[in-house]
């Protein structure tokens, strides 16, 4: 199945209602963002996804092919992102000055989901030139600025994020690749990457490397490490492209999914060295690198939520056509297709209501992030900012957990059909596979939560959410049943979430192990509660227009319903989450690792 149609009433729903793109457009630089505008820009991108990447997921889960150092990607992959950059679209949110389109960082988050919805390989470049462009943007020097981002932010040349070597993944510090000075005010880098996202393609003629290495005498360990560029062909100064650099892929691998997207072995510096500069500080490699990792870790979340709802609309249409076993109460001989029995029904439910709540979760939290940057108020800005890093492992590591969980409900709702590839069911779950895992895994985003985000400030940001929420739940009305009913659902599982960030809190003050040990199940926690509050808000908002005399009462009628669908059987795993936090760190500490 190919078929793909952006869910453009519920994105643009979520985008007014939840990330606030309204008041969003009244800030400064971001005046070009008017309904009319955006509403063009979603229809268009609606189109391309649909006609153009949808059609070429399938195929390219026939991999790419490397020869002789050189990557080709599937049939129709470069072609598409030809047409990509053609009508604009890497362009959409970088700085006007660079040829960028100026726009707030909800629409760019909005549209990465389509992308990745169309085809989650292809997205994936696109992906990594962002968070290419965002680090030089902010540590760059303007040479380098004028070198390299105005092909990066067209998409004429697309980055990368070299970071990963085989003894250093999560442990950077045990990074090996070195940079040497090479007398010329440059460096010369030599070493190993691998784990490179399309570190080597056929889509365009220049990468340009964004490398982690040693600092020339700097000391052992992550204090020792800076941010180097190295383009695959080096840059004249008229722009026009030299010589190959002394950088090449020598093997891409061969993985369970996403085989659209080349995940690169990079060699640097086997004839001497590859040529790079440094960007920013020396040795502040690792803080520069969470320049582009806090970008891409966003994005991350959105690969989740595109392959969920690509899995969800497979699912939803097989499940329309395939008859069969009589429906429980319907007429006899009706016939009716399998999405009327309650089980699948209840299947196709949960994965409509978890991509939902992830897609409030990406796009409010990108909705923090245009505030962050751009609002005029610096305490606004910076409180802003306070939530924006709060919730960024949260909707990565969330979001994709959700990904895996819908992708493998949607085999679930194929029956038999689902776990054999000519459906085209099983690519999805392969696909969705990896999000948990690549830019930090599922495990690092909990730790970073309860130690960075949760401990270093007593809770602090978390709480001020959880009073947000709690006064927000205040303004529910008590006419009918659904609204009175979420209130009194997130209001108990509020009270969850204090208790929970209460645990985390004390619990690493008696032993730091604690909380380690039950991050996974507080991010959880954390993830399901304020997806529960955002859809409820989405409600609240779908409840106001109703009764204002919107026409569109079935989308309306639908937000209400997934919103409780959502509290009555999603939000009740918080009380779950919360009984492994309270009880589950003690006992996992007592089991010796070496018996497992």
């Amino acid at each position: 199945m190919s078929a793909y149609e952006a869910p453009l009433k519920d994105i643009l729903f979520t985008l007014e209602e939840i990330a606030g793109l309204p008041e969003i457009a009244g800030l400064p630089g971001y005046e070009e963002a008017t309904s009319e505008t955006v509403a063009a820009i979603f229809e268009a991108a609606g189109i391309f996804a649909g006609e153009v990447l949808a059609p070429i997921n399938r195929n390219g889960d026939k991999g790419c092919v490397f020869k002789a150092g050189e990557v080709t990607t599937p049939a129709g992959y470069r072609d598409a992102y030809q047409r990509f950059i053609a009508d604009g679209w890497n362009a959409v949110g970088f700085d006007p000055a660079y040829g960028g389109q100026g726009m707030p960082w909800s629409i760019v988050t909005a549209l990465q989901e389509i992308w990745n919805g169309g085809s989650v390989a292809f997205a994936a470049c696109p992906m990594l030139t962002q968070a290419a462009v965002e680090a030089l943007y902010h540590h760059g020097t303007e040479a380098q600025k004028k070198k390299y981002l105005p092909k990066l932010v067209s998409g004429e040349w697309t980055g990368t994020m070299n970071l990963t070597e085989p003894q250093a993944g999560t442990d950077l510090g045990a990074i090996r690749t070195k940079a040497e000075e090479d007398g010329k005010g440059g460096y010369l880098l030599k070493g190993q990457k691998i784990f490179i996202t399309h570190g080597e393609h056929d889509f365009v003629p220049n990468i340009i490397h964004m490398v982690l290495a040693r600092h020339p005498g700097g000391p052992a360990g992550h204090k020792g490490l800076s941010l180097f560029v190295a383009p695959k062909f080096l840059v004249n100064d008229d722009g026009s492209l030299g010589a190959r650099n002394d950088l090449a892929c020598v093997s891409i691998e061969h993985k369970l999914g996403l085989h659209g997207s080349p995940t690169c072995v990079m060699a640097y510096g086997e004839k001497g060295g590859a040529q790079a500069e440094l960007v920013g500080e020396p040795l502040q490699g690792l803080p520069h690198m969470f320049t582009m990792m806090n970008n891409a870790r966003l994005t991350v979340g959105v690969q989740g939520i595109g392959i969920a709802e690509r899995a969800t609309q497979h699912a939803a249409a097989y499940a329309r056509q395939r008859v069969q076993s009589p429906v429980v109460g319907a007429a006899a001989g009706s016939n009716l297709p399998i999405l009327h029995h309650a089980d699948v029904r209840r299947n196709l439910a949960t994965m409509r209501a978890l991509t939902q709540g992830s897609r409030a979760l990406a796009l409010f939290t990108a909705g923090a992030l245009d505030r962050a940057k751009n609002h005029p108020d610096k305490q606004v800005a910076a409180e802003s900012q306070a939530l924006v890093d709060l919730m960024i492992p949260i909707v990565k590591a969330w979001s994709t957990d959700n990904g895996i969980r819908t992708a493998s409900l949607g085999v679930q709702v194929h029956g038999g059909a689902g776990f054999i590839e000519e459906t085209g069911a099983a690519q999805h779950y392969r696909d969705a596979r990896i999000f948990a895992i690549y830019e930090g895994t599922n495990g690092i985003q909990a730790i970073d939560l309860v130690g960075r985000k949760i401990q270093r400030d007593e809770g602090r940001a978390m709480r001020a959410l959880i009073e947000r929420i709690t006064a927000d739940l205040g303004t529910f009305g008590v006419a009918g049943d659904d609204l009175p009913s979420l209130r009194e659902r997130l209001m108990a599982a509020v009270q969850r979430l204090g208790s929970g960030t209460d645990y985390i809190i004390m619990a690493g003050k008696k032993d730091p192990n604690l909380p380690l040990a039950v991050a996974q199940p507080y991010l959880a926690l954390c993830g399901t509660v304020i997806a529960g509050w955002l859809l409820a808000r989405k409600a609240l908002a779908a409840s106001k227009r109703l009764a204002a005399g919107d026409s569109d009462t079935a989308f309306l009628g639908n937000v209400i319903a997934m919103a409780r669908f959502f509290a009555d059987n999603i939000l009740a795993e918080s009380a779950g989450h919360l009984a492994q936090i309270n009880g589950g760190a003690e006992s996992l500490l007592r089991i010796d690792p070496e018996s497992l």
